[in-house]
């Protein structure tokens, strides 16, 4: 599961705890490690926690270059079979493209519940979009957007790669049309979690109410942070994040095991 050149400190890692079990899924050319702090606030309770490497993640970019969408999900399925040998129910928790393979998982998956976390509905508008794997033979990168950490200390300490592969962009694209194709059939309790001052998964674009009308489940509820960026899994906000997650976990545990 570890890749013998995996960048260090971005490991995939594994908690051992209780009945309870939390798959934890990184972002789109990020590493286990943005996933790492609540995994640690989630074994402290007790739970059983895996945070999985998505295929192609958390080496170097051109390992990415050789995966595909269905990869990243087949990592997520791995990383479900190894929590079902020791856990009686899992909740799957994702950041970002993580959230977005989280809620597609959970439309084929009995998951106990779902955690998204600055989850995208759809890519921003872009002409190119079309034709961007025509455009990644002349273009294979392209920069990423300016900062919106608010936490420096934490941005310094994060590991992702410092461009996207823009073959990488298709992929994320035909995923994203995935999910939100499976959205109606996820019916699992399911928790979004967005930051006011996310500057990639913009409040203004209506990510969370594109998402949250589309999902199946009965029971869903959208959840504001405020004084933190995209990564809120790291960034200032870490704490309500942390706790919010604990909570729905909790909450969710003792109602499945009421019945109700």
């Amino acid at each position: 599961m570890v890749s013998s050149n995996c960048i260090q400190t971005a490991e995939p890692f594994f908690f051992p705890g209780d009945e309870t079990g939390c798959l934890l899924v990184h972002g789109f050319t990020g590493t286990p490690k943005e996933m790492r702090w609540l995994g640690e606030d989630l074994a402290g309770q007790g739970r059983t926690v895996l945070g999985i490497r998505l295929a192609g993640h958390a080496t170097k970019p051109d390992d990415m270059l050789r995966t595909r969408w269905q990869d990243w999900l087949a990592s997520v399925e791995d990383g479900w079979y190894v929590l079902s040998g020791c856990t009686k129910r899992i909740f799957i928790a994702g950041l970002s493209m993580g959230g977005i393979l989280s809620l597609r998982f959970a439309a084929r998956f009995s998951v106990a519940g779902v955690v998204a976390m600055s989850t995208p509905h759809h890519l921003p508008p872009d002409r190119r979009l079309p034709y961007i794997k025509a455009l990644s033979k002349v273009q294979p990168r392209i920069t990423k957007g300016p900062s919106d950490w608010h936490d420096t200390e934490a941005e310094q300490a994060h590991v992702d790669y410092p461009d996207y592969p823009t073959r990488s962009l298709a992929e994320l694209r035909d995923l994203l049309a995935e999910m939100r194709a499976s959205l109606p059939q996820v019916t699992a309790p399911t928790l979004l979690i967005y930051s006011r001052q996310d500057g990639s998964v913009r409040p203004e674009d209506g990510h969370a109410d594109l998402i949250y009308n589309a999902l199946g489940s009965k029971q869903k509820s959208v959840f504001w942070v405020q004084g933190s960026g995209h990564v809120i899994t790291c960034d200032a906000a870490r704490p309500i994040v942390f706790q919010t997650v604990s909570q729905f976990i909790h909450q969710v545990t003792k109602l499945q095991s009421e019945g109700v």
